[in-house]
Formats: C-alpha cells, structure tokens, sequence
C-alpha cells in the first residue's frame, strides 16, 4: 500500500488559552501564557470512507518569529492567521490526492502568502504542520493503521517532491525501515529562570522522576552563563554523577562569544561540564545561521540548527556550514521530521555516526500535542526528547476533568493522578509509547471537548 488518495471535506480550527505554572524564559522572552491551537479534519480515504482527524499545537509567542518590532500578541496573531490560511487552502483543494500531495500544493500557496506579508518560513509552515497531523490522523483512522505502520507502508505518498537532494528509491526505503522504539527518555528543560534548588527546583524535579537527561537553556551573557552552568553541573554531580546534556541558545550568541563558550568547555572552567555535553542547539540567530561557514567552531562539539530550520532545505544548506544535526518539532511539519531522518541516514553513510535528528520540544501539552510529537519521535528511533510542557503547565491545563479522563482512558500507560489532577506519568523518566503506536490513528485516541475550544474562524467545507 502506498499514497492512498483523499479529498477534505471539512476543517475546524479552535483555541483554548493555556496558563503557565511558573514563567518560562528563552532567549529573551519570558511567556506565562500563551494559547492552544486545536484543528479537526473530516476527509474521505478512497474506498475506506470517511474519518475525522485531530490535532493540537501551542502558539507560543516569540520563537516562531523574534521580530523585535512586534508584540507577543502579534506573532500570536500571525500564528492564527497561517492557521487560517492553511485551513483556506487545504479546504478549497478539489482534486483527490494523498495527503502529501495535499501538503506540497497547500505549502507551496502557504508560502507565497507567508512571503508577500513577509513573515518568516516558521510561521509559514505552522498553518500547514497542524493540517497535516489531521489529515494524517483522519487516514489512519479510515485504514484502521496506526503511525508506524503507516509510515512503513507509505500510505501519506511521501516522495521527494520538496527535497530534490534525495531520491525516491531512499525515501521509500527509510520508510521500509522504521523501527520505532518502546520508550522515550525524558531530557527535562532547566528554563533560564528555572530555580536550581527548593520547592519546584531542578533538585525536586530530578527526585520526582529518575531524570537523567537534561537540556539547558543559555542566554548569551557568557559570564552568566558559565557560572550558571557550573552551579547545575555541580547540583547535577550530585545527584546523577552520570547525567547527560545539550545546550539550547535559542539565538542568543554570535562566533566570537560561542568561542570563548567553547573555549571555557575545552579547558577553562567548564571542562567538567564538557564531559556530559551532547550537542549545542541553535547558537545564531537564523538569518545569521547561513551567513558563513561554522569553520573552528564546528570542530568537537556537534552544533545543530532549530529556528534556523525555516524551509525544506535547510539542513541541507547547514550541513555545508558544518552543523552535525537538525531538531525535530511537531510544530515545524512531521513530513520535514521524516524527510530530514532520511537525509540524516544519507549523510551517516558517508560520516558513520556524524549526524543526527534530535528530538526537541516547544511546550507540547497533555492530550493530542504530546501524544503525536512523542509518536513521531518514537517512529524515529530517537531515544530521547527533551519534554517541558508538563513542566509549565499543570496536567491538562484548562480542560474539563471528563477530557483529560478520556485521553488517560486512551492511554493510561501515560497518564497518571496526583494531588486530585490528571497529568503526564513522568516518575519513571521516560514515556512508554505502545499505546500511542498501536491505536488506529495519529496517536489521537481521544478528542478534546470542541463545545470547551474557542472557534478560530468560520468551518471550511467543501
């Protein structure tokens, strides 16, 4: 089976505002709060009739675009319109396609529009991001599959229509290929105003869940940072001698600052540190990523790109520059996860072991947002991903006890109560994925109280 064909008959698009447990900072943003997007997709699967598929995504503000000159509310705002647009465009498609094939024609219109209002390919491809995990649930659903499988067999159509650096007979064998695993290892986000210590520290968090990964951020004040990273370094020494870490810079660094970074790390006081560091996330900022070539820096620690991850080739454009890795996010497309694996396989063939997708997050929330990323992440083979949306948001958040009851019901190797909430069961450090991989579907097996969900505009039918 490969590229079964569908026509979308139907798109509903919804919010629900999400409020944060504690202020989480990166770069320099701080968010306490920041909207839910939820998507519904009806479509009719080519002799398996109809089925509805679901998604959600938070809109958070400041990462997608880091404009100064707008608002948190604008890029907000920006972020519901490529909803919008992609809702519009997806919608109004008459032909039968797989759903690929939906993608490549809704995203190659997505991107007109994103360019002529010049906003950046992130907040182009979000719109897109959420209509594909929809779509791909709603065929899932009607073939009765659940994601791996569906990859295996290729029932989207992928093919290399937007990565000409790749050749079909390699894509469909990668998909072959996939072989998910059982468990993924939690990397925990230590926020640049997370407390080390104390009640809801780093120290409670570790004891709460066996936590052994960790993913910090940094700010770009080199001082700050280093005597940052020792503090948690000695904390870490502490409690887990063999803890394992990257760094996530979120665009906060130039060459010459990332150097005596890395200078520190070579030889300097952070050499202990150095011992546990798995890569360095993002450092420039995007445009700056493609200026020139990563030269010194690139040697030792692998540097990866996120923000920078804007279109279809720029890992490719990276690679050139001496990045070792790309991050994968739910939020950026799951076709660009797939199809940048598949590369990542490419390379590793020429450079064993010199490449890799990580798995990161952007505040994934209990229910449908977590469920697929992890999915996803899993499919891959990737052993762990940093997790933090149960860290800054309490269980299900704003929703109703009855539907955070249904997706435990769903999944109740994931979910757990505490303190009279349902939540994400991270005491053991990792999440198990069988049920997410197993359900008919996108790792949906419930759906969120629409009557609870503000609509985000008027339904799109065909």
């Amino acid at each position: 089976m490969s590229g079964v064909r569908l026509r979308i008959l139907e798109i509903q698009t919804f919010e629900r505002p999400m409020r944060f447990a504690r202020p989480f900072r990166f770069g320099l943003v701080t968010v306490d709060e920041a909207p839910q997007a939820f998507v519904r997709v009806v479509a009719e699967v080519e002799g398996n009739g109809t089925a509805a598929g679901v998604t959600a995504e938070m809109m958070m503000p400041k990462w997608f675009d880091k404009n100064p000159a707008k608002s948190p509310q604008d890029t907000i705002a920006d972020l519901k319109a490529s909803l919008g647009e992609a809702a519009r465009n997806y919608a109004e498609a008459q032909d039968w396609d797989t759903a690929f094939g939906h993608h490549v024609r809704g995203f190659a219109a997505q991107k007109t529009w994103a360019a002529d209002r010049e906003l950046p390919g992130l907040v182009a491809s979000f719109g897109p991001a959420l209509l594909d995990k929809a779509v791909a649930d709603a065929v899932l659903k009607a073939l009765k599959l659940g994601f791996p499988e569906g990859v295996r067999r290729n029932v989207f159509g992928i093919d290399a229509r937007q990565t000409p650096d790749l050749d079909a007979e390699r894509i469909q064998s990668f998909l072959g290929g996939v072989q998910p695993v059982g468990d993924v290892l939690l990397r925990h986000t230590v926020g640049l105003l997370d407390s080390l210590e104390g009640a809801g520290g780093l120290e409670d968090e570790i004891r709460l869940a066996r936590l052994r990964l960790f993913k910090i951020k940094i700010g770009g004040d080199v001082d700050a940072d280093i005597a940052r990273l020792q503090a948690i370094h000695d904390l870490l020494s502490r409690h887990v001698p063999d803890y394992r870490a990257t760094l996530d810079a979120n665009e906060q660094y130039d060459p010459q600052r990332l150097g005596v970074l890395l200078r520190e790390m070579n030889g300097g006081r952070l050499r202990a540190f150095r011992n546990h560091l798995m890569y360095i996330e993002q450092p420039f900022d995007r445009a700056g990523t493609f200026a020139a070539p990563l030269g010194d820096l690139a040697d030792g620690i692998p540097l990866i790109i996120d923000e920078a991850d804007g279109d279809d080739d720029a890992f490719p454009q990276a690679v050139e520059l001496g990045y070792r890795g790309v991050s994968s996010k739910a939020c950026k497309g799951f076709y660009k996860s797939i199809l940048n694996a598949v590369r990542v396989s490419a390379l590793n063939e020429i450079r064993p072991g010199g490449y890799f997708v990580s798995a990161e997050d952007l505040t994934c929330q209990a229910g449908l947002g977590i469920q697929q990323d992890t999915a996803l992440v899993a499919t891959l083979g990737l052993p762990h991903a940093e997790r933090n949306g149960h860290h800054y948001v309490e269980g299900f958040g704003l929703a109703s006890d009855a539907e955070a009851a249904r997706f435990a019901a769903a999944h109740p190797d994931l979910y757990r109560e505490q303190g009279g909430r349902l939540g994400l069961a991270v005491e053991r450090g990792s999440l198990p994925t069988t049920s997410l991989l197993s359900i008919p579907g996108f790792a949906s097996g419930a759906e969120p109280d629409w009557s609870s969900l503000v609509p985000l505009a008027h339904h799109h039918r065909r």
